[in-house]
């Protein structure tokens, strides 16, 4: 089979990290980048999602709650865990 070289750029820190990750796994960077191009000719397509980091409808909806129930002087707030508990009546582990 024949070979050819492949030349990309990256950040440094982001080769160090993958090329650390790739060394506790038993691969060198030559084998993990075979690997995913094998991969995405199998799969057709990049072997992994692609998504934007949006919440969906029900996190958007908890996360603007959060906020609002933050914002509330009146709702009460707990400095502890054990405080917490005792008002939701959930017995502590301690």
């Amino acid at each position: 089979m024949a070979t050819t070289n492949l030349n990309i750029r990256t950040e440094k820190e982001i080769k160090d990290q993958a090329d650390s990750i790739f060394s506790e796994l038993g691969l060198n960077m030559t084998t993990a980048i075979n690997l995913f191009l094998r991969t995405t000719i199998r799969e057709n397509g990049i072997p992994f999602a692609l998504k934007l980091d949006v919440p969906n409808a029900a996190t958007a909806a908890a996360i603007e709650e959060g906020r609002r129930i933050a914002a509330d002087s009146s709702v009460k707030g707990y400095t502890n865990m054990d405080d917490l508990k005792a008002a939701l009546e959930v017995e502590s582990t301690r």
